[in-house]
C-alpha cells in the first residue's frame, strides 16, 4: 500500500536523492516526490504542467522546503503554501544547513510549520527523517485537503 506524499522543494538533484534514499533506508513508507522550486511545487499539487497526468486526489500531506534554492527562496515557497487554499494547512517543514536565527524566525513567520537541520551524518540525518515524517504523517491529525476540480 502506497503511503501519503512528501512534497520536497530542493533544487539539487543531489540532495533530492540523499533525502529520498534517507527516507528509503529508514524504511519511511511513504512517496517522496521531488521538484526543484515553488512553481513546480504548486504545478505539482494543482496537477498541471509536466505533472497533469498525476492523479489529482493525491495531495502531498507534508511539505519539506529547502531554504536555499536558485530560483526562488524557501521562504517566498512557504508563502506561496500558506496563500493557496489546497495547500493552506499542510505542514510544511523547513529542511536545511543554515543554523541563522534569523533564518529560523522567517521561516516561522513565512508559514513553517517546523524547521530541521540538516544532519551531517548520513545515519543521523535518516533518523531525523523518519522522526519528522512520523510526526507529521502518522502522528499529527491535519485537516482533509480536497484539490481544486
Amino acid at each position: 500500500m502506497l503511503g501519503k506524499i512528501i512534497l520536497l522543494v530542493e533544487d539539487n538533484p543531489d540532495h533530492q536523492d540523499l533525502v529520498q534514499r534517507a527516507l528509503r533506508k529508514e524504511g519511511v513508507p511513504h512517496l517522496c516526490v521531488a521538484v526543484k522550486d515553488v512553481e513546480e511545487a504548486m504545478d505539482f499539487v494543482h496537477a498541471r504542467g509536466a505533472w497533469e497526468e498525476r492523479d489529482r486526489k493525491l495531495t502531498p500531506a507534508l511539505v519539506l522546503v529547502d531554504l536555499k534554492l536558485a530560483r526562488s527562496h524557501g521562504h517566498e515557497v512557504l508563502r506561496t503554501l500558506r496563500r493557496d487554499p489546497v495547500t493552506r494547512h499542510i505542514p510544511a517543514v523547513v529542511l536545511t544547513s543554515s543554523v541563522e536565527e534569523r533564518d529560523v524566525a522567517a521561516s516561522y513567520e513565512a508559514g513553517a510549520n517546523g524547521y530541521v537541520r540538516k544532519e551531517i551524518d548520513f545515519d543521523e540525518f535518516g533518523r531525523t527523517l523518519r522522526s519528522v515524517a512520523s510526526y507529521w504523517l502518522d502522528v499529527n491529525v491535519a485537516p482533509e485537503v480536497s484539490p481544486r476540480r
